[in-house]
């Protein structure tokens, strides 16, 4: 088999495959992130890098038999600006259109984000398919729903493999039974506002007391009191919340939005009353990618291509309906 992936990323569908026990003769790449075509050449250096899909016109590449991509998200998910497809990097899905239609390969996999009707209406109706929708959670300790558009066929959900947070943690107690979902944010910084009204995210104590102790924390109507009695030192205000942090069924989706390492807010952990963030080999784990496949760059690019990778076992478990 002869693999073309788009939007390679770290080439998270390498890993499928071979956890899918799929072997391949050649895989092509196309990606323009320097960290991740590091990390991927690093792990697979027999890839065929061939740089940014707006020159594919150029490329000279043989026929292939699986075409796979995640095309860039931002246009399309609830957490941004939904610019569908007026965002230039969303309308690259066209690009993918292209290729396809050129390359004519016997099977396909886009992947992208939960969405408004009409979009996916677009994208099925230009790849002449529905999409399946699969939340990662059932996979790994994480919640993350996806669609997967794809003509391989007799896809359905996978076993729930019942992975929970804790099991994935290196030390520390956690809040929930899943991850909240890491995205390609997490590395950019954020406060104690942004988490409570919009950026939930699962915390992880260093021991049961702390635990019971951050839901004291809230009193009624949602107001969050005082914590510099409890050495969080950068809490001083009433902050209005929507919710009550508590055991939630699911954590949110991985993201690569790094919140502060002092302070009372992001996806993190509770180190003898100090929050700190998840660790890379920890989002690997919530992307079911092996432990330190991405340990070739710094902790925020690393950060950054775990949020903008697949979760293995999802791909893995549509390739094995391959023939």
């Amino acid at each position: 088999m002869n693999i073309l992936s788009l939007f390679d990323g770290i080439s998270c569908g390498q890993i499928a495959l071979e956890r899918a026990n799929i072997k391949y003769n050649k895989y092509f790449a196309s990606e323009i992130d320097k960290y991740a075509i590091k990390i991927t050449q690093k792990n697979y250096p027999n890839t065929i890098q061939l740089g940014d899909i707006n020159n594919w016109k150029e490329w000279n590449l043989p026929k292939f038999d699986l075409i796979i991509g995640g095309s860039p998200c931002q246009g399309f998910s609830f957490a941004g600006k939904q610019l569908n497809f007026e965002d230039c990097r969303s309308k690259l899905f066209f690009k993918f259109v292209d290729i396809l239609k050129y390359y004519k390969p016997k099977y396909f996999l886009l992947e992208n984000v939960k969405m408004k009707k009409k979009w996916i209406e677009v994208i099925s109706d230009c790849l002449g398919i529905e999409p399946i929708e699969i939340n990662s959670s059932l996979v790994s300790a994480q919640n993350r729903r996806r669609l997967y558009w794809t003509n391989i066929s007799n896809i359905r959900l996978p076993e729930d493999k019942g992975v929970l947070l804790k099991d994935i943690i290196q030390d520390g107690i956690v809040d929930r039974d899943k991850s909240f979902c890491i995205d390609v944010n997490y590395y950019k910084g954020g406060n104690l506002f942004q988490y409570f009204k919009k950026h939930r995210r699962q915390l992880i104590f260093n021991d049961y007391m702390a635990l019971q102790g951050i839901n004291e924390f809230i009193g009624e109507g949602g107001n969050v009191v005082d914590l510099t009695c409890k050495k969080i030192k950068t809490l001083s205000n009433k902050y209005r919340v929507n919710h009550v942090t508590g055991l939630d069924d699911k954590s949110k989706c991985l993201t690569t939005r790094c919140y502060s390492m002092t302070t009372l807010s992001g996806t993190g952990v509770y180190i003898n009353g100090i929050h700190r963030n998840l660790t890379p080999i920890e989002c690997e784990r919530l992307q079911t990618i092996p432990d330190n496949y991405t340990n070739y760059v710094s902790n925020s690019q690393r950060y950054k291509c775990i949020g903008n990778g697949w979760t293995i076992d999802v791909i893995s478990h549509i390739f094995k309906n391959i023939k």
